[in-house]
């Protein structure tokens, strides 16, 4: 079976580690979101294929999610001694070397794709079955407009990653915009990825910066709609709340609930010039149900599977998708 993840971020990559614990023999393509992407003391930073390949690779810090593990901060501590800013966002020392060979390597003139390639020949070397594609070569970064009362204007824009990690998303999100996408091609391997799959599955990653940014490549969201495989989507809204992250402070900037049903209609159903083939969500975001259970919801064409969506393991993920694979209409 070949399979392709659309991911971000911590919960793209618990889920993909599921998913391959679900199918140990399964060739997996994860297209994963570089919008988050930043420019920080000259290095170039990857946080959602770095998070991802940490993960997969056994080398990522389990309890914060993200990061190496076994990190020291001494090079962030001697920043902060020289008042170097910004030091908001928390560069580990083993972290850091990743960065330098990702931007020597680019700065060489080898494009995302190939840098990741050669990053993950050490993390992923174990499961030559398993590769990691940047969604696009092309530089595409997340903004956040915010208020700003100091500003003629009433407000200003911040890279996803300030808002996210120096100002915690608490500032009302006005909209969010991806600063060259519209330029942007799919990442080599992507468009040849999608047209072999026999399965797409929708991480159950941030809605608007994770798997938005993924699918407003130009081209990528009509090959993925070409090709032969059914869609599967998974909510990361579980009882009216994000399990992962702030996308609750995203969602009502794109104009979307904060509900699992809500999220599935955005995605919307392929039949009605949508995405999916299914939506599943997790047991507590479907009325009576007492077990893992398919069908079309009331009043929703969507076909919808509630099940248990907690990733609290490989092997819980795993049983939530091969239930939702075995659930295709």
């Amino acid at each position: 079976m070949r399979i392709v993840v659309l991911a971000g971020g911590v919960g793209g990559s618990r889920f993909t580690t599921g998913v391959r614990a679900a199918y140990p023999d399964a060739e997996i393509t994860a297209i994963v979101n570089t919008a988050d992407d930043i420019t920080l003391h000259g290095l170039r930073i990857c946080p959602d294929l770095d998070t991802m390949m940490y993960a997969l690779g056994g080398g990522n810090d389990v309890e914060r999610g993200w990061g190496r593990s076994g990190e020291t901060w001494q090079v962030l501590d001697e920043l902060r001694t020289y008042g170097v800013e910004p030091l908001w966002f928390a560069l580990g020392d083993r972290d850091i070397a990743t960065h330098l060979v990702r931007t020597q390597l680019m700065n060489a003139g080898y494009p995302l794709s190939e840098v990741t390639a050669a990053l993950c020949s050490r993390w992923l070397a174990h499961d030559p079955r398993l590769r990691l594609l940047p969604m696009s070569d092309d530089r595409v970064e997340t903004h956040v407009l915010i208020p700003a009362p100091d500003e003629p204007s009433g407000r200003r824009a911040v890279h996803f990653q300030e808002y996210w990690v120096r100002l915690h998303a608490e500032p009302p999100a006005l909209a969010v915009i991806q600063v060259g996408i519209e330029d942007s091609t799919p990442a080599a391997g992507v468009l040849d990825a999608l047209a072999a799959a026999d399965l797409v599955l929708l991480a159950p990653s941030n809605p608007v910066v994770s798997i938005g940014p993924i699918l407003a490549v130009p081209g990528l969201r009509s090959a993925l709609l070409a090709g032969p495989a059914p869609v599967i989507g998974f909510s990361g809204i579980l009882a009216g709340a994000p399990v992962l992250g702030m996308a609750h402070r995203l969602l009502p900037a794109i104009g979307v609930e904060v509900q699992a049903g809500a999220v599935g209609r955005h995605y919307g159903h392929r039949a009605a010039g949508g995405l999916l083939d299914l939506w599943v969500v997790d047991s507590a975001d479907a009325p009576g149900a007492v077990s893992a259970t398919a069908g079309a919801r009331e009043g929703d064409d969507l076909q919808t599977l509630a099940t248990p969506l907690l990733m609290s393991s490989p092997e819980a993920t795993a049983r939530f998708v091969r239930a939702a694979v075995g659930a295709l209409p």
